[in-house]
């Protein structure tokens, strides 16, 4: 059964409303490079990941300047994993997995196949994105699923799904990539950083297909 990650949750009440739909993890923003209504401050961030219910895995999404900030802000705000947006090399993920006492999920651009290849092993998940030219998501375009498909199969390490996923298209997208997870941002919020929990509920729903073998 493909897992499902709901990001850019700012408030305790979209917070519970992800927790409520079943969602496996939730994403918090934070010391990220593009301007975005889902980016809260790192003490914020440590506030909403407390309040997260037991079984809720919490992601930070961070681009960090550096690795060691990397394990700072792991260290402030005390997630279940990190995700890295940005340009780390595999001797700095080897460091973030080590020092952070956090998974790490590293972001890469789905028509980048290479880079993600050169993470397989080394990080703990593969985030397959439609990245603008800083590396940062949440773009809200797709990307070609087959050629996703193709690399899942390739790879070792898991693989999560994003990039313009919205509950009318990710039933096929699932059927189609068959993802370790999806996750999904703008496509379901009612505006900028608010969600909207009727479509959390329906992304989560239609997620939960049968993958053909």
């Amino acid at each position: 059964m493909v897992r499902s990650k709901i990001c850019g949750v700012t408030t305790e009440a979209d917070l519970q409303a992800v927790a409520d739909a079943g969602a496996d993890a939730v994403g918090i923003l934070t010391e990220v490079s593009v301007d975005t209504p889902r980016e809260v401050a790192p003490e914020r961030a440590a506030d909403l990941v407390a309040a997260a219910p037991p079984f809720l895995s919490t992601v930070l999404v961070a681009m960090p300047e550096t690795a060691s900030r990397a394990v700072e802000l792991a260290g402030a705000v005390t997630p279940d994993a990190i995700q890295l947006h940005g340009d780390f090399d595999e001797t700095d993920i080897r460091y973030i997995r080590r020092e952070a006492r956090a998974d790490v999920i590293t972001a890469v651009d789905a028509d980048d196949p290479d880079q993600a290849r050169r993470y397989d092993d080394v990080a703990d998940a593969i985030l397959l994105d439609s990245t603008t030219e800083s590396g940062a998501g949440g773009t809200g375009e797709t990307h070609d699923w087959q050629a996703a498909r193709d690399l899942v199969a390739d790879l070792s390490s898991p693989v999560v799904l994003a990039g313009g996923l919205t509950p009318a298209n990710v039933a096929d997208a699932v059927r189609t990539v068959d993802p370790y997870a999806v996750d999904v941002s703008s496509g379901v919020e009612q505006t900028g950083g608010e969600k909207d929990h009727d479509a959390v509920r329906s992304f989560l729903r239609n997620a939960d297909v049968e993958v053909p073998a």
